[in-house]
């Protein structure tokens, strides 16, 4: 199935039934008053988050939602029946936006988040309602109201606690391969990656995270370089950053610090709040290097990358170093999760 994350619709409520004007005509029943019942409201538009799904492909073919309409209310006091509302499923972690103001209508970031996205219209009154000691006839009724109607932007941010950053070719397929049970394609040309993957980190049975493989970035990524600019939304929700940076000496032009400091260049110019994440510099293809010029290569690159939390240095194709990592992440998500008041060695230890 191909992966979509953007959906442009419209969605429709439905409209309100009118009321009826109508009297009671029965034998031997003179001036029987009014009998004219209300229209049935307007079914509704909502929005569920289903864990069940993990991609909009629904809404590429399908743009108009419309939901039913209430039906007009008859004689002999019967009402209409209301229209069906109608449910529409998304993949846990879809925002609703409305196109024109940008406003958030509804941000689903957890299985069963159900939210009303348009409202159907009311039903309009009977003149049964109008009558009275000195109008004993009416023919007063009211139309249904319309239903709100309203031209969305739906964007899926994946669910994931830990994103992996970095250039095409550093290696962050190869790390969701060999940290979880993820089978991204894996290939040695760039932009190998198409769309975003995840992976579950399982450490031991009853400790797990997700981490999010997104394709990679270029310079000019957040003005729409390259393919990384279309799925950085989905570093958004993620709780650590890793920054893989590729060290390996084939290319003698290649220059990890510039790399690296280019990515985060990017991330400063698509969303500041990015860059101010929790975020590892993570040191890939060490296999590569020969090992005297291992040490001295290394403490260069994390001397000059800035400050940084903490930093690793990792082979993710023979799994070097990965299980020191994702043991390092587990316990750093696991105190993220901890109250406040509660200290810090109530962790659980690896």
């Amino acid at each position: 199935m191909k992966f979509f994350d953007e959906a442009r619709i419209e969605v429709i409520a439905g409209n309100g039934g009118d009321g009826s004007a109508s009297f009671r005509r029965e034998k031997y029943i003179p001036r029987g008053g009014p009998n004219g019942g209300d229209g049935g409201r307007g079914g509704s538009v909502w929005a569920v988050a289903d864990c069940n799904l993990n991609t909009l492909i629904d809404f590429r073919y399908t743009r108009i939602f419309h939901a039913q309409n209430g039906e007009n209310g008859r004689g002999a006091d019967c009402y209409g029946k209301g229209g069906e509302d109608m449910l529409l499923r998304v993949p846990v972690g879809t925002v609703f936006a409305d196109q024109v103001s940008g406003e958030i209508i509804a941000d689903l970031d957890h299985d069963g988040k159900k939210v009303l996205i348009a409202k159907g219209g009311k039903g309009g009154l009977g003149n049964i309602h109008f009558k009275s000691s000195t109008n004993r006839a009416p023919r007063q009724t009211t139309p249904g109201e319309e239903g709100e109607r309203r031209e969305l932007r739906l964007e899926l941010k994946v669910m994931a606690d830990v994103g992996l950053l970095g250039l095409p070719n550093a290696g962050k397929s190869t790390l969701i391969r060999a940290v979880s049970s993820a089978k991204p394609k894996v290939a040695d040309y760039p932009f190998t990656t198409l769309h975003p993957n995840l992976g579950v980190v399982r450490v031991d049975q009853d400790r797990s995270f997700v981490i999010a493989d997104i394709p990679g970035l270029i310079e000019g990524a957040a003005e729409g370089a390259g393919l990384g600019h279309q799925f950085l939304r989905h570093l958004q929700r993620t709780r650590l950053l890793l920054h893989l940076v590729d060290i390996s000496p084939f290319n003698p032009e290649a220059d990890p610090l510039k790399d690296a400091h280019v990515i985060l260049e990017e991330l400063r110019k698509y969303d500041a709040t990015l860059i101010e994440k929790p975020r590892w510099l993570v040191i890939n293809k060490i296999d590569l290097l020969p090992e005297d010029q291992r040490a001295e290569r290394i403490a260069a690159l994390v001397d000059d990358y800035g400050p940084v939390e903490k930093s690793f240095v990792i082979s993710a194709i023979n799994g070097e170093g990965c299980r020191e990592l994702t043991f390092a992440i587990m316990a750093h998500l696991e105190r993220l999760s901890l109250p406040k008041d509660e200290p810090e060695h109530a962790t659980a230890t690896s």
